[in-house]
């Protein structure tokens, strides 16, 4: 059985790397094979982990009563199959995205903004720049004494970039653009990242088709 499974498996790596010679029918094949697979292992889920334990086994042991309500408002979300009464679909839709919407403002000020605000709040030197300077004098690395100067004169000159309301000539705009480039620096840290990723999943997918199913490795 797991070599029929890994053949399969197989089958289907080799079918979606097939798009890097052409769009085909069989990396179509693959593609509506894997967002099914993928669109019913999501509806699996959340029915026996979110929906069943959650709402629907409170609601029919007698419990927690008020669970008719989001019971109804997901039953008004099927309206949207019927083209007349698809209008009823809009008022849990709007409930929804605004509940989540307020929750994810306040999960982004927490958890992004204010630990971004908090990290950029640093000395000019750090603390262990300051006791290492006390104790052996001279002796500190280039990094030591380094790091938080170039951190807050990146903030400042990122922050410079978008004062809009200074115009971007002379000395203003001299650290404008050494803060335009300190931004692409992130871009493309953080786009690196991404390629790296996508990389690791690319070696991955060789490395089980190379050792899993042709046994070579």
């Amino acid at each position: 059985m797991n070599t029929f499974w890994t053949w399969i498996a197989a089958l289907l790596t080799l079918m979606i790397l097939s798009f890097l010679y052409k769009d085909n029918p069989l990396f179509k094949i693959a593609e509506h094979l894997f967002v099914g697979v993928a669109a019913g292992y999501v509806v699996a889920i959340e029915f026996f982990n979110v929906f069943k334990p959650n709402l629907w086994d409170p609601l029919t042991q007698g419990r927690d009563w008020w669970l008719v309500v989001p019971f109804v408002l997901g039953l008004m979300m099927f309206t949207r199959f019927s083209k007349r009464a698809a209008w009823v679909s809009r008022w849990p839709l709007a409930y929804m995205v605004g509940i989540y919407s307020g929750m994810a403002v306040i999960g982004f000020t927490e958890g992004d903004l204010m630990n971004q605000v908090r990290a950029s709040l640093v000395p000019p030197l750090s603390g262990q720049a300051m006791s290492g300077f006390a104790q052996s004098p001279g002796v500190l690395t280039a990094l030591e004494l380094t790091t938080n100067p170039i951190i807050v004169f990146g903030l400042i000159c990122i922050l410079l970039y978008f004062f809009f309301s200074l115009e971007h000539r002379g000395t203003a705009g001299f650290f404008a653009r050494i803060g335009t480039g300190l931004l692409m620096v992130g871009f493309g840290a953080g786009y690196g990242y991404t390629v790296m990723t996508r990389i690791a999943l690319l070696i991955d997918r060789f490395y089980f088709l190379m050792s899993d199913w042709l046994k070579l490795i």
